[in-house]
């Protein structure tokens, strides 16, 4: 008995077509580049960016025709797609790496631990020497009070608008949330500024916590409110079913749960109240003495500290700005990374 010829195993079909190499993408990258460089020297353009953006528009036209010829035009545009999203990576990346680099360039020529451990007492802006040791003491304590302030009264405000918020207060405490969360500093700054023209008082680091907790205080409610919504209803439901009380269920279940995303939420807003300059301007005033009472009398700070070495417009004073921007980087940079070891650390764990 014989049987039909397999067509299948004569004309074996695939349904994968022409595709480009994988190094087609830098291929046609790097001779983008090339090209966008060559265009830019011909039309007598000097400036990096002109370059760089003739070059992106020659690697996302290039990419589409070859594309299209080689595949098709749908695989086509999934590719220019593609690089549109890492031209948008790269037009995002390229100025913060400058920044980056420009700060730790010019920061390292004065910046070594004597820099970090003296104030600058009697030296002028125009002499040599000196340093940040009291504007990072004026940080961290001016810092450190906002927090507590902040810290408690923004996580328990997100624990009454998840756990007990209904009707029109809790509509209206998340509305002024959203409020105060685009508030510009100079106005925190100007409402106390306001309350101590009323009672007589001098600049003092505190006024200057009180500022940066008004402007800490939405990111944390922000922040612990969305920490506190990932905590699956079922374990609430569970431990209010064997009779445990509300506040003790909260206490016990929902915080230890969410506790990782909350500290790293009050992290995050640390480091984003920590290079605030307006409210310290108005309300610390600074100085150039070490003064370890936030309570009494001008304090300095590190953003302060840049704003006027800076200002005043002397080489030995931009060298002492650049050095005391790269700390405020460093700093920011640590927070972010602890922020980053706690949540990975209080992570829940999942199982198989």
């Amino acid at each position: 008995m014989s049987t039909a010829p397999s067509l299948t195993a004569k004309h074996p079909s695939s349904l994968r077509g022409a595709r480009l190499p994988k190094w087609a993408p830098w291929a046609i990258a790097a001779g983008s580049v090339a090209v966008g460089v060559g265009i830019s020297a011909a039309a007598g353009l000097h400036s990096s960016i002109q370059w760089a953006l003739i070059a992106a528009i020659l690697h996302i036209l290039g990419t589409y025709v070859i594309a299209a010829r080689v595949e098709n035009r749908r695989q086509a545009k999934d590719r220019v797609v593609t690089s549109l999203v890492w031209v948008a990576f790269l037009l995002a990346v390229v100025p913060l790496a400058s920044l980056v680099w420009s700060t730790v360039q010019r920061g390292v020529k004065v910046l070594d631990v004597y820099f970090l451990s003296h104030s600058m007492g009697v030296v002028a802006d125009s002499e040599t020497g000196g340093g940040i040791y009291h504007a990072i003491l004026g940080t961290l304590e001016q810092v450190g009070l906002a927090t507590l302030i902040a810290a408690p009264v923004g996580v328990l405000t997100a624990i009454y608008l998840v756990e007990y918020g209904r009707g029109s207060l809790a509509r209206a405490v998340t509305f002024f949330v959203d409020v105060m969360t685009g508030i510009p500093s100079i106005v925190a700054g100007l409402f106390i500024l306001s309350l101590m023209l009323m009672f007589d008082l001098e600049p003092f680091g505190f006024a200057g916590s009180l500022a940066l907790a008004i402007l800490m205080m939405p990111v944390v409610v922000r922040s612990t409110e969305e920490m506190l919504k990932l905590v699956p209803n079922e374990l609430r439901e569970a431990s209010l079913a064997l009779g445990v009380p509300k506040w003790r269920t909260i206490l016990k279940v929902v915080l230890p749960t969410s506790i990782g995303g909350i500290t790293t939420g009050i992290m995050l807003s640390i480091a984003r109240i920590a290079g605030e300059t307006a409210p310290v301007l108005l309300l610390v005033f600074g100085s150039k003495f070490i003064n370890a009472n936030p309570f009494e009398g001008a304090q300095a700070s590190l953003p302060l500290y840049i704003y006027q070495q800076y200002g005043s417009g002397e080489a030995t004073a931009y060298d002492r700005a650049w050095a005391a921007s790269l700390t405020l980087i460093a700093f920011v940079m640590i927070l972010n990374l602890v922020a980053r070891g706690i949540a990975r650390w209080k992570a829940p764990k999942t199982g198989r």
